[in-house]
C-alpha cells in the first residue's frame, strides 16, 4: 500500500480525490477490510450518480465478497436512503459512495453498522486503516454473493410517515436537486403531493456538477434558486445536497433559512405533537433553538458537531430530533438517523398548518444576527484558540466543542477544521451593529 490513508480517512467517512487519493484497489481493500472487521453476514451498498461511483462499487464489492460477505446493491441512492435500507431491513452494515458535497472529482464511503450506527474514526474507521495499511486482504473460498435490492418506494412511504400530508394547502415550491441524486429521490415524493406546484431545477442526475457544486450551504450556489422563486414567484425555494442527506430552505424574498433554524422549525412542529421530548443541538446553532424548544416545554440538550457524535447522544437521551446549523437533521424513528427528505415534508406540513409565509414563521423564532461561518487558515489552530481564550475570558467559557464564549448580548464559537488547517467562526448578535462588530474585531485577531 503505496498511497498515503491519512489523507482520506477522516474522522467521520472515508474520502478523496479519485483516483489519485482513493483508487479502485483501495476501494478493494477498505471493503475486504470492512467485512473482515465487522464480519457481518450482508452489507448494504448504495451509490450517489459521480462518474467514478460504478467502479468503486465494484471495486468495494468485490473486497466484500473475497471476504464471504453477501452484498446487497441498493443502487443509487441517497445517503439518508442507504441509512434507511440498514435499519428497516436490518442489514448488518451500510456503505454509501459518495463524497457527499465535494466537487466532481472526489469520492469516498460512508459507513455505518447495523441500526445505522455510523463508524467513525474512533468507532471503527481507524482500525478499517489498519488494515487496509496492511494490504493482506483475507479471501474466503466461499465467496459472498451479489443481490439487488430496490428500496425506493419504501423510502419514500417512510419519510410520509413523519409528516401529515393529506390537507396540505397549495404551494409553488422551487426544487434544486443541484443534478444531485435529490434528482430521483424527490419525482415519487412529489407525485404524492398534488397541491405543489413544483418547479425543478437540475433534476439530471450528472456527477460532473455542470451547473453548480451540489453544496447549498454556500451562498454563491443558491443562486438559480434564488433567482427562479423571484422569476416564478414561488412561496420559498428548497435545495439538497450531492447525496441528498440534507436540506435547505429559500424563503419567497430569496433569503436563505440556516439549518438551525430549520432545526428550531422541525422542533416547534415535533413538539407540538409530542410534548415534553428531548431535542439535541449542535453547539454552532442559534440561540433560538434552545430557547424555542424550552418555550415549547421541551429539553434541549447541546453536543459538539457532527453525526458520529450527535447519534449516539440522541440515543443516550432518547431523543425525538436532533439538527446541525450544516442541514443535517436527525430522527429518532428513523434509527436515529438524518434525513434531509423528512425535515422537508416535516416543515412543509409546519407551513401549511400556520398558513403563514415561511419569513414570518422564522421572523417568530429568531430574534438574532449571524455572521454565518467564516473559515480563516491558520498555522498555530491551537495557540490562536488559546490566545481568544484569554482575551475573552471575561464572558462565560465552554469547551464543549472548540471554544464558545457567551455575553449576555452576544456569543462566538470558533474550532479548528479536522480536514485543513483552518479555524471556523461563529458569531450572533443581538443586532446587526453589535454583530458586524464583534466580528471583525474576532477576525482581526484570528488572522494576525
Amino acid at each position: 500500500m503505496t498511497k498515503d490513508l491519512s489523507t482520506i480517512f477522516k474522522a467521520y467517512d472515508i474520502r478523496g480525490i479519485y483516483p489519485e487519493q482513493l483508487d479502485d484497489d483501495t476501494g478493494y481493500l477498505i471493503g475486504n477490510a470492512l467485512a473482515v472487521y465487522l464480519k457481518p453476514r450482508s452489507i448494504a451498498v448504495g451509490r450517489d450518480m459521480r462518474v467514478s461511483s460504478p467502479a468503486l462499487f465494484e471495486a468495494l464489492s468485490r473486497g466484500i465478497t473475497d471476504a464471504g460477505v453477501d452484498v446487497v446493491d441498493v443502487g443509487i441512492v441517497s445517503t439518508d436512503g442507504l441509512y434507511f435500507a440498514v435499519g428497516k431491513y436490518g442489514y448488518d452494515a451500510g456503505v454509501m459512495i459518495t463524497a457527499s458535497h465535494n466537487p466532481k472529482d472526489y469520492n469516498g464511503f460512508k459507513v455505518c453498522r447495523s441500526e445505522a450506527i455510523p463508524l467513525s474514526g474512533s468507532e471503527g474507521l481507524n482500525t478499517i486503516q489498519d488494515m487496509v495499511e496492511a494490504n493482506q486482504p483475507k479471501i474466503r473460498p466461499q465467496r459472498g454473493n451479489i443481490a439487488r435490492r430496490d428500496v425506493g418506494a419504501a423510502y419514500t412511504e417512510n419519510c410520509f410517515s413523519f409528516a401529515e400530508t393529506e390537507d396540505l394547502k397549495p404551494f409553488k415550491i422551487v426544487f434544486d436537486a443541484g443534478n444531485g441524486v435529490a434528482g430521483s429521490t424527490l419525482p415519487p415524493v412529489l407525485e404524492q403531493l398534488p397541491t405543489v406546484e413544483a418547479t425543478e431545477l437540475f433534476f439530471e442526475l450528472d456527477g460532473t456538477f455542470p451547473n453548480h457544486p451540489a453544496s447549498p450551504i454556500e451562498i454563491e450556489n443558491l443562486q438559480d434558486l434564488i433567482k427562479s422563486i423571484a422569476d416564478t414567484k414561488s412561496d420559498f425555494g428548497v435545495a439538497f445536497d450531492g447525496d441528498a442527506d440534507r436540506m435547505f430552505l429559500v424563503d419567497g424574498n430569496g433569503k436563505p433559512i440556516g439549518g438551525d433554524l430549520i432545526t428550531a422549525m422541525v422542533a416547534k412542529s415535533l413538539l407540538e405533537k409530542s410534548p415534553g421530548e428531548t431535542i439535541i443541538y449542535n453547539a454552532i446553532c442559534s440561540r433560538a433553538v434552545p430557547e424555542l424548544i424550552e418555550k415549547l416545554g421541551g429539553k434541549a440538550i447541546r453536543t459538539p458537531v457532527g453525526h458520529a457524535l450527535i447519534k449516539p447522544t440522541m440515543r443516550k437521551h432518547n431523543a425525538i430530533f436532533g439538527g446541525e446549523h450544516s442541514g443535517h437533521f436527525y430522527f429518532r424513528d428513523n434509527w436515529f438517523a438524518d434525513s434531509g427528505m423528512i425535515a422537508f415534508l416535516v416543515c412543509l406540513e409546519l407551513l401549511s398548518k400556520s398558513d403563514r409565509p415561511l419569513h414570518e414563521i422564522i421572523a417568530e423564532i429568531d430574534p438574532y444576527v449571524r455572521s454565518g461561518e467564516i473559515n480563516s487558515e491558520v498555522s498555530d489552530r491551537g495557540a490562536k484558540v488559546e490566545e481568544l481564550a484569554a482575551k475573552y475570558s471575561a464572558g462565560e467559557v465552554d469547551r464543549l466543542d472548540g471554544l464558545s464564549v457567551f455575553y449576555d448580548d452576544w456569543w462566538f464559537n470558533v474550532r479548528q477544521s479536522n480536514t485543513e488547517p483552518l479555524l471556523r467562526l461563529n458569531v450572533e448578535a443581538n443586532t446587526e451593529a453589535l454583530m458586524q462588530e464583534k466580528r471583525d474585531e474576532l477576525l482581526a485577531l484570528i488572522r494576525s
